[in-house]
């Protein structure tokens, strides 16, 4: 392996990858792309400096931007518009050229230097209404998924990857399903190599949470900074149940799959950290108050928004049958970890996680 460009490298999970990979192939040349539009991708850039990372400012809209990077290796596509809100209130431009024009412009690359792509996808390319109409169990603290679903690819262990797609998921979701199938496209028609994941809700310190995307650090960061928080939707209950996983423990499944790329023909794993290392926003709200130690304002809105989910549980099966991995790090030792990055970055971070 010599060179590896990470599109989406400037953001929390592009730059933490980045940074990891460089660490474990210190003779690699490790490549940052990004456009640095979101709010904070800014404080990564020293960070990428100081770990030896090359960063390049670009956009994966822009195809020129990415041939200019030159020959590579392996291409880590992360750069996405994440959130599952995008465009519902205007345009869906932004969402659609950067999670699908974008991919086939990382895929061209690929193409052009017959370089392996490990391609980061996501659980809401499952529809909402389907998923929403699963049996379930109202517990005292969280929904849990009921024993006897009928659906396939449904259990009480969550989602696995033979979940019908028939159906609405967002712009979000639906831009992403189709990256998917361009990905396999281009293994089955070019002969690349590659793999895609469907991840879960990712988390850790650098994440720069928002109320659509990055919920745990939000949760935690408004706690910190005694922000007032709503449980949405669902009745206002705060039962919804969603599994985290931690960007070392990505890395770690990643660091697997790049050591045997060509063994990948377009496979589709499901990633996330499961039943065992899953949180109600109920169960949130009081680990934040026992770790951080503060109490903060916590209203009601019944109504749901467009795209909500009860619950969503990644079931591993297939990705830990592949693989020699599972998720390490539990939901107290991240939410630990992320207080411990706030607490240590405090005048920095509160511009962006306190508003």
């Amino acid at each position: 392996m010599k060179t590896i460009l990470v599109t989406g490298g400037a953001g929390f999970a592009g730059s933490n990858l980045a940074i990891n990979f460089k660490r474990d192939l210190d003779n690699a040349r490790v490549i940052a792309l990004d456009n640095l539009k979101r709010r904070g991708s800014e404080l990564t850039l020293p960070r990428l400096r100081q770990n030896g990372i090359e960063f390049v400012h670009g956009d994966v809209r822009i195809k020129e931007d990415l041939l200019a990077v030159g020959k590579v290796d392996i291409i880590i596509d992360c750069s996405a518009e994440p959130s599952v809100l995008a465009g519902n209130d205007g345009s869906p431009d932004y969402v659609i050229s950067t999670n699908l024009t974008g991919t086939i412009n990382a895929l061209e690359l690929a193409r052009l230097h017959n370089a392996a792509i490990v391609f980061l996808s996501t659980s809401r390319v499952y529809p909402v209404v389907p998923l929403n109409a699963l049996a379930f169990d109202e517990a005292e603290t969280r929904f849990e998924l009921s024993s006897n679903q009928t659906t396939p690819g449904a259990s009480k262990n969550g989602i696995s990857e033979v979940f019908p797609l028939e159906g609405a998921r967002s712009l979000y979701g639906a831009s992403k399903l189709a990256s998917e199938l361009f990905v396999q496209e281009y293994i089955s028609t070019y002969g690349l190599r590659g793999v895609i994941n469907r991840c879960g809700v990712l988390t850790g310190p650098w994440q720069m949470g928002k109320i659509d995307q990055g919920v745990i650090v939000l949760w935690i960061a408004r706690h910190f900074f005694e922000k007032p928080l709503s449980y949405i939707g669902f009745e206002g209950t705060g039962k919804q149940v969603r599994d985290m996983l931690h960007i070392d423990d990505l890395y770690n499944l990643l660091s697997l799959q790049v050591q045997a790329i060509e063994s990948y023909q377009g496979d589709v794993f499901n990633v996330g950290g499961g039943r065992e290392v899953s949180v109600s926003l109920q169960e949130l709200t009081s680990l934040c108050e026992q770790i951080v130690g503060k109490k903060i304002k916590m209203s009601q809105v019944p109504e749901n928004r467009a795209n909500d989910l009860r619950m969503y549980l990644t079931d591993n099966k297939k990705v830990m049958t592949a693989h020699p991995w599972q998720p390490k790090k539990g939901v107290s030792e991240i939410i630990e970890e992320i207080y411990g990055w706030i607490k240590d970055n405090q005048s920095t971070l509160e511009p962006i996680l306190a508003t």
